[in-house]
């Protein structure tokens, strides 16, 4: 069951952090697994502030997720970005 939460989580979490960011990737499996990373890269980010979450909400769980969703896909586009713009120079 567990891992169906995260599946769910994640696709909602990608799912929305894809529409905040414009992302023009696609697919239900890069959704899912950015919304997991993002899970990953949130709940990595609330830990170091001290902040303890074990026992958080639904919603606040899923807010978490999308945060880091958001962070790791303006990564993305940035690393994508730069090595775009490196290969129209040459």
């Amino acid at each position: 069951m567990d891992f169906l939460a995260w599946i769910i989580v994640g696709f909602i979490a990608g799912a929305i952090a894809r529409s905040i960011v414009k992302d023009d990737r696609s697919g239900c499996l890069y959704t899912i697994g950015v919304g997991i990373l993002g899970a990953l890269i949130g709940g990595g980010l609330i830990r170091a502030a001290g902040i303890d979450n074990d026992n958080a909400a639904f919603l606040a769980s899923v807010g978490t997720a999308i945060v880091g969703a958001i962070l790791l896909l303006l990564v993305l586009q940035a690393l994508g970005g730069a090595s775009r713009s490196r290969r129209t120079r040459r």
